[in-house]
């Protein structure tokens, strides 16, 4: 069993020597079945002036589809409400694409842009595919020199190809879930706008007669208005000061007269004499 370690080392070389044969081996590629992986991507704006509403639409879509929303953000500007926006990731099965890109482009307000962008990846799917084969069968080997090995050293040699092909094979067989998704779900991203601010056109003013006598018109409400305003914010107090005023003049009425009953009295709380008495 001393020959297990270089077997094994054979062994680890195996995704090597798999791709050089598929290239030597006389196997015509174009004999192979041929599937085309294309990873769809779009992107589409929309003006809408019910955000809520048009987004919530756009998922019923979604999952209409056999898809799902993977992302949303949704940014309110309450302060400029024309600047709210909201942003969807949709991922929808590539069946289902075209169709649903084209009601997510007419059924939710106006649409603004659309962008459509398709890549072939069939050649990178198919090598993911090999090397994913190459790793197994090496590590299919490397575990049957396992049961064989003779020597400690042998053992520990082997082992550790068998972890780093392991290793590199869940890598592989990551990359080729992630491809699989990505053509198998068509991502569209949707961007929901709402609706421009409104602005008012401002007309130019008339000259001559007809322009001085509507400038002195509006001059004439303007000041007519304030001096209204003016008289209404100040009718509260004068009501105020007139009530405060009476109060005041029949107190002192009140009091002068008191004062004058007062003084007319004699001594001894007797009237003033008789003037007929007196020599």
């Amino acid at each position: 069993m001393a020959a297990a370690p270089h077997a094994a080392a054979r062994a680890a070389g195996g995704y090597g020597a798999s791709q050089a044969g598929s290239s030597a081996g006389g196997t015509s590629l174009t004999a192979l079945p041929v599937t085309q992986s294309i990873i769809y991507t779009a992107s589409v704006t929309v003006r809408t002036a019910h955000l809520t509403q048009a987004a919530g639409r756009a998922t019923q879509l979604a999952r209409a589809a056999g898809g799902y929303v993977s992302s949303e953000n949704t940014a309110v500007n309450r302060a400029h409400p024309d600047r709210s926006t909201v942003s969807l990731q949709l991922k929808i099965p590539v069946s289902a694409y075209q169709a649903t890109l084209g009601a997510l482009s007419t059924r939710l307000g106006t649409r603004l842009a659309m962008s459509q962008h398709a890549q072939d990846v069939t050649q990178t799917v198919a090598d993911v595919t090999s090397r994913v084969t190459s790793a197994e069968a090496a590590i299919s080997q490397l575990r049957s020199l396992l049961r064989h090995a003779g020597s400690v050293g042998s053992l520990l040699t082997v082992q550790n190809q068998i972890n780093a092909e392991e290793s590199g094979l869940e890598s592989l067989l990551a990359r080729q879930r992630a491809l699989n998704h990505e053509t198998s779900f068509a991502t569209i991203t949707l961007l929901l706008v709402a609706p421009a601010a409104t602005q008012h056109r401002k007309h130019p003013a008339a000259g001559g007669f007809i322009g001085g006598l509507k400038a002195g018109w509006h001059g004439l409400v303007r000041s007519v208005d304030v001096v209204l305003t003016g008289a209404g914010a100040a009718l509260p107090f004068a009501v105020i000061l007139a009530v405060i005023g009476v109060i005041a003049y029949r107190s002192r009425h009140w009091l002068l007269r008191r004062r004058s009953l007062l003084s007319g009295k004699g001594p001894g709380g007797a009237g003033p004499a008789d003037p007929a008495a007196q020599p």
